[in-house]
């Protein structure tokens, strides 16, 4: 009768703590141990405006300075070299060659 008695207490005592909703277990990781996730995305979010903002005032200041324009460009020997005629003509596809009448 003691063994009937136990095995009851048992059963009511498994049967009151299954029906406690019991505090899901929290998964700490090491990256997100200090931080909260939002805190973390909107840091980010920051960074990346910020990046893009920088990127695009060094953009606008590179191409705003210009670069020097020649009149003619240098000649140079190795350029145009042609060792035989192209399938359409002597001059090249889209090369433009002045006439000197």
């Amino acid at each position: 009768m003691a063994i009937s008695m136990m095995r009851s207490a048992l059963l009511r005592n498994s049967l009151r703590s299954a029906s406690k909703p019991s505090a899901p277990t929290r998964r700490g990781f090491s990256s997100s141990a200090n931080h909260d996730d939002a805190y973390e995305a909107a840091k980010w979010e920051k960074i990346a405006y910020l990046g893009a903002a920088t990127c695009t005032i060094l953009a606008i200041y590179n191409l705003s300075k210009g670069h020097p324009h020649y009149e003619t460009p240098p000649e140079y020997p190795y350029l145009h070299i042609r060792n035989k005629e192209f399938p359409w003509g002597p001059n090249g596809l889209f090369e433009v060659k002045e006439d000197h009448h």
